[in-house]
């Protein structure tokens, strides 16, 4: 739980691409992971008491992910959790349950939370998710028991059993 102390809460903030870092090629029409946002939306925060380390790891879409890189994501983020206060994953919401049942299957019960979170349409959009994903990661690093975890549309959903939901558009438990 988030204390009242002059030392801040330390965040390491992994990113590996997906819907939520897309922007738009205005060259080719598309929307594309090249260039992240992670940076203006975190500028756009209240911040205080919080300290981020960024990690960038990768900017791939989900579906293009291999198993080496759930499992480099997998290692990547338990090896934060042993040097962080939290951890969170900025991922791909088509393969974000495999990752996250892949650090659950390596440790689940992490030193420290680990939060992964997406977004359903790219930051750049007027409707986009993405912002309050972001926030909601941010809140439940600092306030959930050590463990894996998806945090979106206003809910925080424990591994192992977390999946998408194609038809509802959201992260479900099985």
């Amino acid at each position: 739980m988030v204390k009242d102390s002059p030392k801040p809460f330390r965040v390491a903030l992994i990113s590996t691409g997906g819907t939520i870092e897309k922007t738009y090629d205005e060259l080719h029409g598309v929307l594309t992971n090249e260039v992240s946002v992670l940076e203006v939306m975190l500028a756009r925060l209240e911040l205080g008491g919080v300290l981020i380390e960024r990690v960038t790891l990768m900017n791939k879409d989900s579906l293009e992910m291999t198993e080496a890189d759930h499992r480099l994501i997998a290692e990547t983020a338990l090896h934060k959790a042993r040097e962080f206060d939290g951890v969170i994953i900025v991922h791909g919401t088509d393969t974000m349950a495999v990752t996250g049942e892949a650090i659950y299957a390596t440790q689940s019960k992490p030193r420290v939370p680990i939060i992964l979170t997406g977004a359903m349409r790219p930051y750049e959009l007027r409707t986009s998710d993405s912002m309050q994903n972001l926030v909601e990661a941010l809140l439940a690093v600092q306030l959930a028991e050590r463990g894996v975890y998806v945090a979106m549309h206003n809910r925080l959903l424990a591994f192992p059993g977390v999946r998408k939901d194609t038809e509802m558009g959201t992260f479900v438990k099985d």
